[in-house]
């Protein structure tokens, strides 16, 4: 048992490795990857009768993508709303173009790409941060302060316009962060439990 334990920390430190050292080909070649990923989970939608910003699973691949990837994740998230702009109906529900960045959900794009560098780039440089426990921690940071703090601000103020004036607090919440709590939490653990299955606990 301890033999097959040891194998499994040598085969994580060498894939580890091998894409830490990996050429820029390589490494946009990884991003593309995971931008096509997060626009398949992007696909796994439930709508919600008095919200625009519906339940998707894309929120569990911008995770992903800065465990895989460091932060090479932000670039993979950065090409994911790229190409969406130009018009693969990537996005949720299949949406594509300038107004589905710049509609109710464009911040919470925007926000994709923070979170995974900021998960990218503790994990790359910081070995303590590889704890199951700061991995919890950190997922859920990621989650909460950036993919839920860009997609606040822009929604509020894709709805001042459609209303005319800003919305309450409460309201705003329970538009654009409440509903998904409870499942988002649920993919900030699993994705800790990835990170902490496929990273190394130190660099050597």
């Amino acid at each position: 048992m301890e033999i097959i334990i040891n194998q499994y920390k040598d085969l994580r430190l060498r894939l580890y490795n091998s894409r830490y050292n990996a050429n820029i080909i390589t490494k946009i070649g990884l991003s593309i990857c995971f931008a096509c990923l997060t626009g398949l989970l992007a696909q796994v939608r439930i709508t919600l009768p008095w919200t625009p910003v519906p339940i998707t699973g894309q929120t569990f691949a911008v995770l992903l993508s800065g465990i895989a990837l460091g932060r090479w994740g932000a670039i993979s998230q950065l090409i994911y709303i790229l190409i969406g702009l130009v018009g693969a109906p990537w996005f949720s529900g299949g949406k594509a173009g300038i107004a589905a960045v710049f509609g109710p959900t464009g911040g919470y794009l925007i926000g994709f790409i923070f979170a995974s560098y900021f998960i990218g780039y503790l994990l790359d440089e910081y070995s303590k941060f590889r704890k199951i426990y700061m991995l919890i921690i950190i997922m859920l940071i990621a989650n909460f302060a950036f993919i839920y703090g860009c997609g606040l601000v822009v929604l509020n103020m894709w709805l001042a316009m459609v209303k005319g004036s800003p919305v309450e607090f409460y309201t705003l919440l329970s538009m654009g962060m409440i509903p998904y709590v409870t499942g988002d939490i649920i993919k900030a653990v699993l994705a800790a439990i990835s990170a902490y299955a496929l990273i190394p606990e130190n660099d050597s």
